[in-house]
């Protein structure tokens, strides 16, 4: 069985080179000492109403979709430095190229209609959904837009053609929530 300090050499190069610089002081694998009590209660809708869910933290499975935690000013941090082509606060991260590489389709039409997607309209780049044709999607968002629709409901948007960055967390998936969502942020925009 991995511990935090096993996890700490697995991904210590991310913290060093991207959550550490970026400010991002509450991201990681499990919570920091003494900050247990910060952890938001899953739900889960179920017939009888919302019930309190699962709420283990592994500390054997490591991946950013399976128990990367965070906060959304951490997050934003990250999603405002690529949606910037990979630099914040006059400090390069990534090299454009790496940020146009990791938002481009590399899938085809293959996880169109997977995993919740719109059956139309999606690819899928380096860990990212990709928006390849906001109409054939029924997405209010740019071609191009990219991000993670995460567990839970919880999504981020990043525009480059519109240089925004839209987060949504919360509890369950409500699909029609994030497309009002969507639709506001959208209107919104007036030049």
């Amino acid at each position: 069985m991995a511990s935090e300090k096993t996890a700490t050499l697995y991904f210590g190069c991310d913290a060093q080179r991207i959550f550490d610089p970026l400010g991002m002081k509450d991201t990681g694998f499990f919570p920091g000492p003494g900050k247990d009590s910060r952890l938001v209660t899953i739900y889960q809708l179920t017939p009888k109403g919302l019930r309190p869910g699962n709420q283990t933290v592994s500390n054997v499975y490591f991946s950013g979709a399976g128990g990367l935690m965070s906060t959304a000013e951490d997050y934003l941090q990250f999603a405002q430095m690529l949606v910037n082509g990979g630099e914040l606060n006059g400090r390069r991260y990534l090299s454009p190229k790496t940020v146009a590489l990791l938002a481009s389709n590399h899938t085809g039409d293959l996880v169109n209609g997977q995993f919740g997607r719109p059956a139309r309209g999606m690819g899928f780049g380096l860990g990212v959904q990709v928006v390849e044709d906001p109409v054939a999607a029924d997405l209010r968002q740019s071609k191009g837009t990219f991000g993670w629709a995460g567990a839970y409901g919880t999504n981020i948007n990043i525009d480059p053609q519109e240089k925004m960055v839209n987060i949504i967390l919360m509890q369950t998936s409500t699909p029609q929530l994030q497309r009002d969502f969507e639709n506001a942020v959208m209107q919104a925009i007036i030049d």
